[in-house]
Formats: structure tokens, sequence, C-alpha cells
């Protein structure tokens, strides 16, 4: 175990975060089980390295209801991680991964995707608080891979990726879905529609239907994307809209 409380633990790992950057040339760190130590502990090898984006491992259970299924509200969960944030720095470069997005998706996709518009019309996850501050995901090295912890329903992962990929947040491509899994020009095509409409981490993100089977949104009025097996959707795409991308029940227009 390391003590992070002792200041010559704290002055030896700030001294290799700082060697880390200047000679090899990292230029992030990404904070496994942050949970494991304070906030305030994280402050201080951050403020002292300085890197230009930081991403914490915050990984606790959402709220569940009697039938086994997370409730609507994870409030409570997202919150953990906008106080993770705050206490850490909400003006530096403090990320963390937004699994409440994770959790909520999971479930979503299975015909649930009335889920995806929280009890306020916004996202429900940490995205629709602080998307800037909102690393999203479908899976990670624990969830999913070898570990498949959590894994995001196989058969529906590129939902999972047409909806990060569209939204704010900061999106988080998972490698062996990009290289293993044969996904490589499906998430390639959704990269570049955000890339081309310029969607960032702060993009607006309008909510139009959240139903079992179809969940629409319009992001910064430049792009909407559908889940779910819903085709008639037509009569709510505004004129002058073109697929851009599309899957198995997921479109992009």
């Amino acid at each position: 175990d390391i003590d992070h409380l002792n200041l010559r633990v704290q002055k030896e790992l700030v001294e290799w975060l700082n060697w880390l950057k200047a000679d090899i040339g990292f230029d992030g760190w990404r904070f496994d089980f942050a949970k494991g130590y304070s906030a305030d502990v994280a402050k201080i090898y951050i403020d002292r390295s300085e890197p230009s984006f930081a991403v914490a491992e915050i990984w606790t259970s959402l709220a569940y209801g009697g039938d086994g299924k997370p409730n609507l509200n994870q409030d409570q969960h997202r919150q953990e991680l906008v106080n993770w944030v705050g206490k850490v720095g909400g003006k530096g470069p403090a990320t963390t991964f937004d699994f409440t997005t994770k959790g909520i998706l999971n479930v979503a996709v299975e015909g649930e995707l009335w889920r995806l518009r929280g009890t306020d019309g916004k996202a429900p996850g940490m995205i629709g608080w602080w998307p800037a501050k909102a690393v999203t995901f479908v899976d990670n090295h624990d969830t999913g891979s070898t570990q498949h912890m959590w894994p995001f329903p196989s058969d529906r992962v590129m939902q999972g990726y047409a909806y990060i990929l569209t939204h704010p947040g900061t999106p988080c491509i998972f490698y062996d879905h990009f290289f293993d899994w044969g996904l490589k020009e499906e998430i390639d095509r959704l990269v570049s529609v955000r890339t081309r409409h310029g969607i960032h981490n702060e993009s607006k993100l309008q909510i139009i239907e959240a139903d079992a089977d179809l969940y629409l949104a319009e992001i910064d009025g430049k792009v909407i994307v559908k889940l779910g097996p819903r085709y008639d959707v037509g009569n709510l795409i505004p004129g002058g809209f073109k697929v851009a991308a599309h899957g198995n029940d997921y479109a992009v227009w």
C-alpha cells in the first residue's frame, strides 16, 4: 500500500510525474482507483505536475431498485463524480470517467431507451450536469475485455458509440472494440461526423424523444442521432438533414 499522506511519498511521486512529462513525453494522467485516496491528494499531484489532461477512475455502484435494474434517478452517483472534480479544481485539467452514463447506457439499449432522458429532461449521466469534465466510454479494460466485470451488451456496442461520439463529454474509444472486434470503420465514421461538425465536450444537447424503442436527440443543431429499432422517424427529422452513418439499430444525420 502507498501512504499518499506521507510527504516524502508525495514529493517522490510528483518528481516521477514530472520526469514522465519532461523526459518521456507524457502529457496526461489517468488516476486508477481514485476513490482509494482523497481528492485533496490528487489535487497535489495535478497542481505540482501540471498535466494538460487528467482523468480519474471513480467506480462506485449505481442505485438499484427492487427489480435489480438501475433507478431512473442517479443524481447521487453523478454527484460523487462532480464533487471529485470540484475538489481537485474545476478550472484545471481534471476530469472523471462518466460511470453514470456507462451504467445507464448498459441497460437503456436493451429496450429501455427512455432511461436516456433524466427527470430534468437532460442527459441522465455526468454529461447532463458537467459535460466538460465527463469522459464517456462504452467499455474499458475492467468492464469489458478479459475481466468482463460490467460489459456492455456485445450485440449493441455500436449503439453505445453512436451515443457517446455524438454527445457532449469527451468520448473514449476502447482498444478492443476498435482493433479486435472489426468495428474500426463504423467507429471511424462516427468520429468523422463528430470532427466535421465540431461537436465538443460542451455541445448543446436537445433530446427530442426518449421512448422504450427510440431515442432521438439533436446536438448543436448540426447532428441528429437515433438509437433503437423504431424506423418511422422521418416526421421527426428536420429538412436538410441527410444520413451520415448508420448500423444495427442506430443512425446519424
